[in-house]
């Protein structure tokens, strides 16, 4: 869980934590840590929330928490992707939010290939440089100079205005998610090996 509270009048993050329905979170003894946020997340418990704590350690926040999920240290990311897999699987996502407001129609470049293609490596590695190249991970019809793909591999900067990355107009887009290459038929591939047994078996939990 990510936000930022300022000082005074309650910010936009803390009316999303009071007045959500669910809050997970992980990695945190938030109750103790940040106990000012952690009021917000009292008000939503007592508004019907559910409360998930992730974490190796059995702390003050699991004990408010509804649910509390023990997980190996360093299985986190495993965790997520099981969450994520079900989601998708079993089509639980807010469909009108994410298809107006976020990427996942768009679609990538013909050439990206992801693991579940290549053997555990997206496309673009460099063998004898051990490094990947990122033309094929932009929106289709996107350019990358590649002097702007060097320095991306240096510095680990974002492809952003402040790189100058060229845009030729909005990228295409499939509304119905059935392009295999579209950000959503992605995720579904990258994501389907986190299966329930998967994630168990590297987190420890049930």
């Amino acid at each position: 869980m990510g936000a930022s509270f300022g000082r005074g009048a309650a910010t936009t993050s803390q009316w999303d934590l009071a007045n959500a329905d669910c809050v997970m979170i992980m990695g945190s003894n938030m109750a103790e840590a940040h106990p000012v946020a952690f009021r917000f997340v009292m008000q939503a418990k007592e508004n019907g929330a559910t409360i998930i704590h992730a974490d190796p350690r059995f702390t003050r926040t699991s004990a408010l928490a509804d649910i509390y999920a023990p997980v190996r240290a360093g299985s986190d990311i495993a965790f997520v992707g099981g969450l994520i897999n079900y989601i998708l699987e079993h089509d639980l996502w807010f469909r009108d939010y994410v298809l107006n407001y976020t990427n996942i129609a768009t679609i990538i470049d013909d050439e990206f290939k992801d693991p579940s293609m290549l053997d555990g490596l997206f496309s673009g590695w460099d063998k004898d440089r051990h490094e990947y190249k990122y033309n094929s991970w932009q929106y289709k019809g996107e350019e990358i100079p590649s002097a702007l793909a060097e320095h991306q591999a240096l510095t680990g900067e974002a492809f952003s205005e402040k790189v100058g990355r060229l845009e030729s107009g909005p990228p295409p887009t499939d509304p119905t998610l059935q392009h295999p290459n579209c950000v959503y038929q992605i995720l579904r591939r990258h994501y389907a090996a986190y299966t329930p047994a998967m994630v168990e078996r590297v987190t420890g939990c049930p």
